[in-house]
């Protein structure tokens, strides 16, 4: 009988798990969205999902940049805050930690004078 050694799993290198929206978070947003969409503001929508951020983009029609981005960064978690809405033109318009007190800055769009 012939006893090998056994042959060792190859090293996977694996890449760091990106980072995505939970369902609550995804509820929260969309909520926001379903309104503006309701209110004619917006029409589409696109997620992405990268290795230190998550953007959730929103458009006023497909072939345009985004108005809005929505973006989760958990590397500033202890710093400035988790989320933050950025502008068309790049400006961050609100962050913090709290993801329903970051998105009150678009619902105010939807108050307007009557």
């Amino acid at each position: 009988m012939n006893a090998e050694a056994p042959i060792p799993f190859p090293q996977i290198n694996r890449t760091p798990e990106e980072v995505h929206f939970d369902r609550k978070e995804l509820g929260l947003i969309l909520r926001v969205y379903g309104q503006m969409v309701a209110a004619g503001e917006w029409r589409d929508y696109a997620l992405t999902s990268l290795r230190d951020l998550a953007v959730f983009s929103v458009f006023r029609r497909t072939a345009e940049h985004p108005l809005y981005r929505i973006e989760k960064r958990p590397k500033l978690r202890a710093r400035q805050g988790l989320y933050a809405v950025v502008g068309m033109d790049g400006r961050v318009l609100r962050r913090g930690q709290d993801l329903g007190q970051v998105l009150k800055v678009l619902e105010r769009q939807l108050i307007g004078p009557v």
